[in-house]
């Protein structure tokens, strides 16, 4: 499990297809040299990834990962190049404080930027204020002060206008995740928030008294 508070970011080094036909994703992550192993979980950009060693060398501050069918086709890990800047997030131990919200790792589908703007000229220090478009699948499950994850990071949604969210940006968060190498038009990953699955998928059950107006007046 992940709360999408982002320890670091790492360098995508490559993206190659194996014989076999499956997408091997190599990744630089100098800071959490030492702090991985084999088969280990690791979030790159909100996607959960099993961790293998490279097969051509070792490193100890790269990681490989292979990416399945599901991955490729939910997520936009594909479309990454050498280069491009990513969030990582190692799993969270047992006990340790839930700093941003439950993350499962398992991104529900993508989405695209409309806006990243800042709200003073002042570009070191200025809040910024980020409007998302999704799908109508994924706006089912967004409420305004819920929680959402973009690319792996924790956010609050600000507001709901039909299928476009708005979220507040720190500059701690812009500053410290891939946020500020995004431009209008970018796709970024999107996992909505687990406990909104559950209430949905018991508010759709046969017999169930709940609607989803009754969910929302709720607080889910």
């Amino acid at each position: 499990m992940f709360t999408g508070l982002i320890e670091t970011t790492g360098t995508v080094v490559s993206l190659k297809t194996l014989p076999s036909g499956v997408q091997r994703l190599t990744i630089s992550a100098p800071t959490l040299a030492g702090r991985w192993k084999l088969g280990d979980s690791i979030a790159v950009n909100g996607v959960c990834l099993t961790a293998i060693n490279m097969e051509d060398e070792f490193h100890p501050g790269r990681f490989a990962a292979d990416l399945a069918q599901e991955t490729v086709a939910r997520t936009t890990l594909t479309a990454l190049t050498p280069g491009a800047l990513v969030n990582l997030e190692l799993p969270t131990p047992s006990g340790s404080p839930l700093g941003g919200h439950v993350v499962q790792g398992h991104v529900d589908g993508t989405a695209v930027i409309v806006s990243l703007v800042p709200l003073h000229s002042d570009l070191d220090h200025t809040d910024w204020r980020l409007r998302i478009e999704l799908s109508p699948e994924l706006a089912a499950h967004v409420i305004p002060q819920g929680s959402i994850t973009v690319d792996g990071i924790s956010l609050t949604i600000a507001a709901v206008d039909a299928n476009e969210i708005e979220i507040a940006i720190i500059p701690h968060t812009y500053h410290a995740t891939n946020l500020h190498t995004l431009l209008s038009g970018s796709p970024v990953n999107i996992e909505t928030d687990v406990l909104s699955k559950y209430a949905l998928r018991r508010a759709a059950e046969p017999g169930a008294t709940l609607t989803v107006e009754s969910l929302i007046a709720r607080g889910y």
